[in-house]
């Protein structure tokens, strides 16, 4: 428990300061997309200041998700990570859908644009994005649907620098400024694209869902395989987080001794479908 505490905190350590180089960033793009006249670079510095608040949800949420089970949540607060997920993933879609707005708005009113501060700004941004997503990833992207939600809204940023420069470059060589606008949708559509994602995952947890990993009729086929199991019914398979899979089911035996019966298929939920907590009610056929 003290390794897990002391990795939380040197995630948290991490999103933090995160947080700190997104506000700097957002403050720079606004500026820089003000001078310019650039509606991508703006878009960006919304999506950043949006990601600075996603990441400060991400970190709350998993503090509040370290709590222990108590009287009132007996299943403990992990909820909380993906509640927070879910949070950033509503975001995403608003934010998508403003910039898509924005941008149909600039396409019939344009504007002249700078291209050599945005083209400077965008790689200004390009290597703080590159570098939150470095950050969010090693504060633990890959086991916690919360903070994998802060790593998207990152990775997504520096896609949408990347996108920017080359409107920038285009808009220098060219002056074609309708890549501004064509830059700003692209961002857009690839935010609503992660966000719609996102937020299947979040209410599929949510709704206890079966999650994508597990097929149901494989493991009624599995289990049913165990010496002793003559009919396996009522099966109930849920997630309680992004990481713990839960069993729930009806074993009708026959005749044998239950215990033994009930390890053996412990053992295959867990080996073969990573299922570490199980409920299983038993009930003999010389019962009936």
């Amino acid at each position: 428990m003290g390794q897990h505490d002391n990795h939380d905190s040197v995630g948290d350590g991490k999103l933090n300061l995160a947080i700190f180089i997104k506000l700097f960033l957002s403050g720079v793009q606004v500026a820089g997309g003000g001078v310019a006249g650039s509606l991508s670079l703006i878009a960006d510095a919304i999506h950043n200041l949006g990601d600075a608040g996603a990441i400060l949800v991400a970190v709350v949420a998993r503090k509040i998700g370290c709590r222990s089970a108590d009287k009132t949540m007996t299943y403990g607060y992990k909820r909380a990570d993906v509640l927070g997920g879910l949070v950033n993933s509503v975001f995403l879609l608003v934010v998508g859908i403003y910039l898509i707005f924005e941008a149909v708005g600039k396409y019939f009113y344009p504007t002249e644009i700078d291209g050599w501060v945005v083209l400077l700004v965008a790689c200004i941004a390009l290597v703080v994005n590159v570098t939150t997503t470095l950050l969010t990833y090693k504060a633990g992207a890959r086991n916690d649907i919360n903070i994998n939600a802060v790593f998207i809204h990152n990775a997504s940023d520096a896609i949408a620098s990347l996108a920017v420069i080359i409107a920038a470059v285009l808009i220098i060589n060219y002056q074609l400024y309708i890549f501004d606008v064509i830059a700003t949708i692209g961002i857009s559509i690839y935010v609503i694209y992660n966000g719609v994602i996102l937020l299947r995952r979040c209410i599929v947890i949510l709704m206890q869902g079966v999650p994508n990993s597990i097929d149901i009729e494989k493991i009624k086929a599995a289990l049913e395989s165990i010496e002793g199991v003559k009919k396996v019914g009522h099966i109930h398979v849920w997630q309680l987080d992004d990481k713990r899979i839960f069993f729930e089911g009806r074993i009708l035996l026959n005749g044998v001794e239950p215990e033994s019966v009930k390890r053996k298929i412990r053992v295959a939920l867990r080996h073969q479908f990573c299922i570490d907590h199980s409920t299983l009610e038993t009930k003999s056929v010389r019962c009936l």
